[in-house]
C-alpha cells in the first residue's frame, strides 16, 4: 500500500514557534468547504480576545482571504493538502500602555513563495479578482511570509485598537 505524502501532517518540529501552546490550532484540508469552518472558529475567539465587531469582521476575512490563497496558488486547487491555523495571544508595549493582540501563523506545503511576486494589482483596475492581498495587508497590522523547512509560513497580527469614546454632549 502506497502511503500519499500530501496525507501526512505538516511537519510540526521545524521551528520553535510551533512548540508553544496555541490558544487554537486547526489542522485541515485545502477543501474550500473548510473556509466556513475557519470562520465560525475565528470570530468568536477573536472577539474573546477584545477586537470589536468591526475588527473581528476584517480578521476573519483577512484569514479567510489568506487560506483561500493557500488553497488557489500554493495548491492549485488539490482538495486533500494540509494547512495548520495556529492563533496566539501576543502582547506590545507601547509608550506606557499594553496592547492586546492576536498573532496568526498559517502553514503549508505548497512550493517556496517568490516574496517578491506576492504583489496586489492596482485597485484602479478594474475587475474582478486579484484584490486578496489588499485585504489582508488592511486587515492586519503585520503581514510577513517566510519559508519555513519544507512549509510555507503567513505570520498575521493584529492588536485590539480601542475607539476612543466621544464624551456625552
Amino acid at each position: 500500500m502506497k502511503t500519499l505524502a500530501a496525507k501526512q501532517p505538516l511537519d510540526m518540529k521545524r521551528s520553535s514557534e510551533v512548540s508553544r501552546a496555541f490558544l487554537l490550532k486547526l489542522e485541515l484540508r485545502s477543501h474550500p468547504q473548510m473556509l466556513s469552518v475557519i470562520r465560525g472558529a475565528m470570530e468568536p475567539l477573536m472577539g474573546m480576545l477584545g477586537f470589536s465587531a468591526e475588527q473581528c469582521r476584517s480578521i476573519v476575512r483577512a484569514v479567510d482571504e489568506a487560506v483561500s490563497n493557500i488553497m488557489r496558488h500554493a495548491y492549485h486547487g488539490r482538495l486533500d493538502q494540509p494547512i495548520e491555523v495556529c492563533c496566539n495571544r501576543l502582547q506590545q508595549r507601547t509608550n506606557a500602555e499594553t496592547e492586546q493582540g492576536v498573532e496568526i501563523l498559517l502553514f503549508d506545503c505548497g512550493p517556496a513563495v517568490d516574496p517578491t511576486k506576492l504583489q496586489a494589482r492596482s485597485l484602479d483596475e478594474i475587475r474582478p479578482g486579484g484584490l486578496g492581498l489588499h485585504i489582508i495587508r488592511e486587515g492586519m497590522d503585520r503581514v510577513e511570509y517566510k519559508r519555513a523547512g519544507r512549509s510555507n509560513r503567513l505570520r498575521l497580527v493584529k492588536y485590539v485598537r480601542l475607539l476612543k469614546q466621544r464624551p456625552d454632549l
